[in-house]
């Protein structure tokens, strides 16, 4: 099974793909999506380059992380924001026909490293660690490919 894993945000989106045969992963990409400009241009460019990821590597399923608002800071704007990027994702992997699931960001980093309040160097180790990398990916992507790994945990 190929999974696409996507880290959403409105300036810079994640993504990492990989397949897993049960429990073993094997890597197959990863990368981030950068805009600029108004959030129009901004969320335009990540439908587009997620669409463009879709069908290059044709997953089976698409993983989102869910919109999460830390009730200690709460932004508004920016969960307006990262909504539009979801929902850019979402249309994205709707249009190709290709099934969508979401976890949150806690559900995520408990499957990959055992604790549902790891650090982002705790979950880009162990990507890298099971997923035999060289160097750890940009933190976006490592977020995006945890996203994956756990969809891989939780159905295989």
């Amino acid at each position: 099974m190929k999974i696409l894993g996507v880290d959403p945000g409105s300036r810079i989106t994640g993504f990492g793909l990989i397949e897993a045969n049960k429990l073993k992963f094997t890597y197959l990409a990863s990368g981030c999506v950068r805009t600029k400009g108004e959030l129009t241009d901004r969320i335009t460019t990540i439908f587009l380059e997620i669409d463009q990821v879709i069908k290059k590597y044709q997953p089976d399923v698409v993983v989102i992380e869910r919109a999460f608002m830390r009730p200690d800071r709460p932004n508004p704007d920016a969960a307006i924001k990262l909504g539009h990027a979801r929902g850019a994702i979402i249309s994205a992997a709707g249009m190709n026909g290709i099934v969508m699931v979401e976890y949150n960001p806690n559900q995520i980093k408990k499957a990959v490293v055992g604790k549902g309040h790891a650090s982002k160097d705790q979950v880009s180790y162990m990507v890298c660690e099971s997923l035999k990398l060289n160097k750890a990916p940009q933190e976006d992507a490592s977020d995006a490919l945890a996203g994956a790994m756990c969809h891989a945990y939780h159905c295989l």
